[in-house]
């Protein structure tokens, strides 16, 4: 997705989980029917965190854990949340788990390890990598490819986060 004429960005420095959450929680908040969001980052770097996040703020009381040996892990909230650890897969294994049922489904899908299949995804979508800076810092890279979310990146670089809008 780096380098597409038609990708957005926002930069956005976390010095706490409450700074992930507040933008986990803006994102969920625009989160339609068909939303799907990538996320990247080393081990450790807060991929679940965020999901977690983003899982509460889309109204999941369940507890959310990473799939990684389930792969895919359901939940209901304002609109279904499909959770997604694509790491120990090929790439034509994850063809095969039929995935594009679940991108163009009406919930939301939140990916991780999402460049392992970029192939896979959705023309548009929403990227997100996490780099760790230290213990509690994260710079999070937010890419939005497409409508709506090169608008979300373009009023986050307007706005920033503001959790009480």
């Amino acid at each position: 997705m780096v380098g597409s004429g038609n990708e957005e960005q926002f930069r956005y420095i976390s010095k706490s989980l409450a700074h992930t959450e507040q933008l986990a929680a803006w994102l969920a908040r625009r989160s339609i029917p068909g939303t799907v969001i990538g996320l990247d980052g080393d081990l450790g770097a807060g991929k679940t965190a965020f999901s977690q996040a983003f899982a509460k703020h889309l109204g999941v009381s369940d507890v959310v854990n990473s799939p990684t040996f389930t792969i895919i892990k359901e939940y209901e909230g304002r609109l279904p949340l499909y959770h997604m650890d694509v790491y120990r897969l090929s790439l034509d294994e994850a063809d095969e788990l039929g995935l594009d049922e679940y991108f163009f489904g009406e919930g939301v899908c939140l990916v991780e390890w999402s460049s392992l299949i970029t192939e896979l995804l959705p023309e548009g979508y929403l990227h997100i990598s996490i780099e760790t800076e230290d213990l509690s810092e994260r710079t999070i890279t937010v890419s939005g490819l497409g409508e709506p979310y090169g608008q979300w990146c373009r009023e986050l670089n307007e706005n920033g986060v503001n959790i009480d809008e």
